[in-house]
């Protein structure tokens, strides 16, 4: 995100919350809790997912990405219907994703620019 945003990369937790408000950004997980070995994503269970309405119903959001199919999927199956709101999915930024490079990820994410 700061590459999106030509900023230095945030260190701290208090830099981070900073670039978020500066760019009007809010994140916040699908998931409220679950059961997961690891960072294994296809072990998901017992997923709770979190109330989206907290921030839905007292922000502009002009609109909602997912990053990873699996919250994508997780968001079209648990908030979507509760919401109406459609998710853009985005690739995944883990390392795990390794067959796309930090090039195609800034090209993919320059979408979010669109509605800040």
């Amino acid at each position: 995100m700061a590459m999106l945003f030509e900023e230095d990369i945030p260190k701290t937790p208090n830099d981070k919350t900073d670039f978020c408000l500066r760019h009007k950004i809010a994140l916040w997980d699908v998931l409220a809790e679950c059961d997961i070995e690891g960072a294994s994503d296809s072990s998901i269970k017992n997923a709770v997912p979190n109330d989206l309405s907290i921030i839905l119903n007292s922000a502009d959001i002009k609109a909602v990405f997912c990053t990873g199919s699996t919250a994508g999927k997780l968001y079209k199956k648990f908030i979507e219907p509760k919401t109406g709101i459609t998710a853009k999915p985005l690739s995944s930024t883990s390392p795990a994703n390794a067959k796309m490079g930090l090039d195609a990820l800034m090209e993919e994410y320059k979408i979010i620019l669109e509605y800040i």
